[in-house]
């Protein structure tokens, strides 16, 4: 497994979607990263890759592309990207690291049922199962469009811990029902985690 700091690759199918993992340079837009991939998956001409981002900043797909979704995130020196046909998609990617004020933000972002299981689960599980919750969300909320101005407390995954699968059992009716959305979370290194969500795309 490589460090963070080297050049790494990977890419491989998890549902409908195409996904890539990658090295990225730190702190830099993630798109000049992106673009390259998404044009050599399409067999486009390096330039030629039809992406707009829209009022809210998502990146969108057009003309013979437009009923694909795209997403994609960076942290560190990591990029993950994810494409699919006929779907809304969000991908997210965080670096792990201790995060001393997991329950602050819980209580200022979370639900009142997810920040409960929170601080139930024994201080050295809680961060881990902090950032996965926050990934999942994100990642909805990206595939949704909106990003976490949504609302983080709009939507509410069930159950927490450091290694149970988290499922969406409540949701705001602007993201549809909840049982519209698919979570695939792995760890692609130890130091990270990621998150990809997507649902079919509604009709309209």
């Amino acid at each position: 497994m490589p460090e963070p700091n080297e050049i790494f690759f990977a890419e491989h199918h998890i549902g409908p979607l195409q996904v890539w993992w990658t090295s990225h340079p730190a702190r830099l837009s993630g798109e000049p990263t992106a673009r390259p991939l998404l044009e050599s998956w399409f067999h486009l001409p390096p330039g030629a890759l039809p992406l707009r981002r829209d009022m809210r900043g998502k990146p969108r797909l057009e003309g013979a592309l437009q009923h694909h979704d795209v997403s994609w995130s960076h942290s560190g020196d990591a990029l993950l990207l994810a494409t699919g046909p006929e779907v809304e998609v969000g991908a997210d990617i965080e670096r792990l690291r201790p995060r001393p004020r997991a329950l602050e933000l819980a209580t200022r972002f979370f639900t009142q049922a997810e920040t409960d299981a929170l601080q139930a689960l024994p201080e050295g599980d809680r961060h881990l199962a902090f950032l996965r919750l926050w990934c999942a969300k994100e990642a909805v909320l990206k595939a949704h469009g909106h990003g976490i101005s949504f609302g983080l407390q709009r939507l509410e995954f069930a159950p927490l811990g450091a290694d149970t699968a988290l499922q969406l059992i409540a949701c705001d009716p602007q993201l549809g029902a909840p049982n519209d959305w698919m979570l695939h979370q792995w760890q692609p290194h130890p130091q990270y985690l990621a998150a990809v969500a997507w649902r079919a795309r509604p009709a309209g």
